[in-house]
């Protein structure tokens, strides 16, 4: 459903870091809200969703490799504000001209950087600072008409920007603890550069998706799988606020929870939250079905396949519903688009 999605949206573009997930959540704690896509997200799907901005996340790889994961080069041509963070920033300058090599030695760790320029994204900030670095490459030379805006000891260009086409470059990490500052160089970036205004929280997001679940319902009714878990049991909730009775839950009891975990799910749905709820205890039928298996990727399948069975089962009792709720942890959706 993409009417929720907020007029505000800076993309985060995963190259396989693994940060990208907390590149995404430091943004929306400066009250905008991001989303990430794979790198290789076409330029047609880039510019549907309507982006205020575009940060490049790092990665494993070496943008020199043939192999390395890329982006459209197109994407530095639409005139939207990208900011490359360590291995984005090595593709940024190695796509536009810059020279990307090897380092003679590599950072990692607590680094001291000297800022040269500190308007944009290092406005407000003191000159000598200390950041986290982890890269084995270093950019040696940037690209045409970008200017080097910060550096380190060991890499002469640790951070770039070409203002009149709104791109910039660090090779540290903003949006770990360990740059305590990095917070604000995201903020800079969101506001200054992009001209966010940050009126996004997530209550507005819970506003805007319980009324278009609404509103998409109409009358008709909703079935949810709950599992007990966080990802389930806010999707269950919301849905809940939006129609109300025209949900219901199954939760499905496989015998492997914590003691006392099925008592408490159905504690909470019936008795707190005031959803109607079907409890299966399965647990001998799930049990019965794993006797002699001790692979656990051949458990995690059995568990799977048994679990929709007995979904499926019990929710052709309840005759004819349009519509089916999931709860989906972020990553498995990153995962799902990655292809």
């Amino acid at each position: 459903m993409n009417a929720t999605r907020p007029e505000e949206v800076i993309i985060v573009m995963d190259f396989g870091a693994q940060y990208s997930q907390l590149i995404a959540r430091r943004v929306r704690e400066c009250r905008v809200y991001s989303e990430i896509v794979p790198c290789d997200t076409s330029l047609e799907d880039i510019i549907a969703r309507h982006p205020k901005g575009i940060i490049l996340s790092g990665g494993q790889a070496s943008v020199y490799e043939d192999d390395a994961p890329r982006c459209d080069p197109r994407l530095f041509e639409l005139g939207i504000p990208i900011l490359g963070i360590c291995y984005g920033a090595q593709l940024m300058a190695h796509l536009l001209g810059g020279t990307v090599q090897p380092a003679p030695r590599a950072e990692y760790g607590r680094t001291q950087l000297h800022v040269i320029d500190d308007s944009d994204i290092f406005a407000g900030l003191n000159p000598d600072l200390i950041c986290w670095m982890s890269h084995g490459d270093v950019i040696t030379k940037a690209p045409p008409e970008f200017n080097v805006i910060a550096r380190t000891p060991n890499s002469p260009v640790a951070a770039m920007s070409n203002r009149e086409r709104k791109l910039y470059g660090v090779l540290f990490h903003p949006e770990v603890s360990h740059t305590p500052w990095g917070i604000e160089i995201l903020r800079n970036f969101a506001y200054k550069i992009c001209g966010c205004t940050g009126l996004w929280t997530p209550e507005s997001f819970i506003d805007a998706t319980v009324r278009e679940i609404r509103e998409r319902v109409g009358k008709e009714r909703v079935l949810c799988a709950l599992s007990g878990g966080v990802d389930s049991t806010t999707t269950a909730i919301l849905v809940h606020q939006a129609v109300g009775d025209q949900l219901t839950c199954i939760f499905v009891n496989h015998g492997f929870m914590r003691k006392g975990e099925p008592e408490r799910v159905v504690r909470t749905f019936t008795q707190l939250f005031k959803v109607n709820l079907v409890h299966l205890d399965a647990s001998e039928r799930f049990i019965k079905r794993l006797s002699g298996i001790v692979d656990p990727e051949e458990k995690r399948k059995l568990i799977g396949e048994e679990f929709v069975r007995v979904f499926e089962e019990e929710a052709q009792k309840l005759g004819r519903v349009r519509y089916l709720a999931q709860g989906t942890l972020y990553p498995d959706v990153i995962e799902s688009g990655s292809r």
